[in-house]
């Protein structure tokens, strides 16, 4: 039961957290999940990750290019672009703005106002 609830609060927000990992610099799918693995976010398998690293591209938020490497299959490397600083930036004021809200009500005597 809490696999699956924090896999559906991961799915609200999962764009935004790959987006964010992205700031400071390219990286590549397994080094994304294993870095939000680490944040404690837990294990994003491939089947979810790599559909929304292409989702983002086809949007025009990250640039890929595939390198081969010397020893082992080549990866393919992701980096924001513009457009996509430039939503990251939007959407996630609108998600700390969603998530101040949501912490108001579970307060003890949270209200809206």
């Amino acid at each position: 039961m809490a696999a699956d609830r924090r896999s559906n609060w991961l799915k609200g927000v999962l764009d935004l957290l790959v987006l964010s990992r992205l700031t400071d610099g390219e990286s590549y799918g397994y080094e994304i999940g294993r870095t939000l693995a680490e944040a404690g976010l837990g294990e994003i398998k491939g089947g979810t990750l790599y559909p929304v690293l292409n989702r983002l591209e086809e949007a025009g938020l990250v640039e890929a290019e595939f390198r081969a490497a010397e020893r082992g299959p080549g990866r393919r490397y992701y980096r924001l672009t513009a457009s996509g600083r430039a939503h990251l930036a939007t959407e996630s004021g609108a998600w700390l703005d969603f998530h101040r809200a949501v912490r108001t009500m579970l307060s003890p005597g949270g209200t809206t106002r």
